[in-house]
């Protein structure tokens, strides 16, 4: 990974933001208490709002991503049951394992493809009840929107049919909607739409939202107060996190914003499609996926030409390249990373 001070245009993630003078100041003047014993305010005050953004009955504010995924992992489920969910999905192939490290569940994968989401007759095939034999499938995830896919804004009435087949056999729904907000604005939908079909939710405030920490997980009061426990017992226990939290409150007002970074994405992608080799289709929100096979250029030597002209991406597999759009690029960055990309291209063909 290239450092951040080498990277002129960084488009590796929309993790990178760096926190507004307005959330330096939120820091600085957050009134805070111990938010193990429930004391911050501005805990608080993030929890109930983003329960409210996403229409669930409570809310809570964990470190990161991951763990907000891993929580509702544990809570759902237990020891010796399986979880189902998409075979790109974030939780099985970026998070070291730990539905089975964490919580003793084996995972079982559906091929969803360009839908991102399982049908519900891969939903009805994928379940397993409990028997002699089987462990019994414990928990349904799915991903909105699907990150490896490329970003891709998962319409409502999909996430709803396969969650409808999961809770006819009173199995679980957990939607890790790390960029739901996202979704959302693609869709031109409320993101408590998105939500509504599942039982707990995790979404980000540190990628599009610009929060420098944390994440939140969402479901009805009774999940809330037991991921809470598991929180605490996966180490995520805060004290005084309202120095975190009140940015976090104002990264909850730029969700509106986030359509600035899908104009900037399919200009990045209109841009990179016309280069001679170069395939990068067209995003539904802030990701865009170059495939650079035809131009015979791999993606890790894509990769390391384009860290040396200052413009940071992300190898995604052997032929494929991502780069993210952020609230810290403009459109003339955009324009300037595609004019240094295609000289890259250029000089990798040759």
């Amino acid at each position: 990974m290239p450092e951040a001070d080498e990277l002129d245009i960084d488009l590796r993630s929309d993790t990178v933001t760096t926190p507004s003078d307005a959330m330096r100041d939120a820091a600085a003047t957050a009134e805070v208490g111990d938010d193990v014993y429930r004391d911050d305010p501005s805990v608080n005050e993030l929890e109930r709002r983003a329960a409210e953004a996403v229409g669930t009955g409570a809310a809570l504010y964990v470190p990161s991503g991951t763990m907000a995924n891993q929580i509702a992992v544990h809570v759902h489920t237990d020891p010796g049951q399986e979880l189902l969910l998409e075979r790109e999905s974030h939780i099985y192939r970026w998070e070291l394992a730990g539905a089975a490290k964490l919580s003793g569940v084996q995972t079982r994968t559906i091929d969803a493809g360009e839908r991102c989401v399982p049908t519900p007759d891969a939903v009805r095939e994928g379940l397993v009840d409990e028997d002699l034999h089987r462990p019994g499938t414990g928990l349904l995830a799915v991903e909105n929107t699907h990150n490896y896919r490329g970003g891709v804004a998962v319409p409502v009435d999909r996430i709803a049919a396969a969650a409808s087949v999961a809770r006819e056999r009173d199995v679980p729904v957990h939607l890790d909607g790390a960029r739901v907000f996202n979704a959302a604005v693609a869709l031109g939908v409320d993101a408590s739409e998105l939500v509504d079909p599942v039982d707990s939710v995790t979404f980000c405030l540190s990628k599009g939202l610009g929060a420098p920490v944390g994440s939140i997980l969402a479901g009805d009061e009774a999940f809330v107060e037991d991921a809470r426990r598991v929180r605490k017992l996966f180490g995520g226990g805060m004290r005084q996190a309202g120095m975190i939290a009140a940015p976090a409150l104002r990264a909850l007002d730029n969700v509106d914003r986030l359509a600035d970074d899908h104009a900037n994405a399919e200009r990045l992608a209109t841009g990179l499609d016309a280069l001679d080799g170069v395939d990068a289709p067209a995003p539904d929100t802030n990701i865009v996926v170059a495939h650079t096979e035809d131009a015979g250029i791999p993606a890790e030597s894509l990769y390391a030409a384009c860290k040396d002209a200052g413009v940071g991406c992300v190898e995604f597999d052997e032929y494929a390249t991502r780069f993210t759009t952020h609230l810290d690029v403009d459109a003339d960055e955009v324009d300037d990373a595609i004019d240094r990309i295609a000289g890259v291209v250029d000089e990798l063909r040759a």
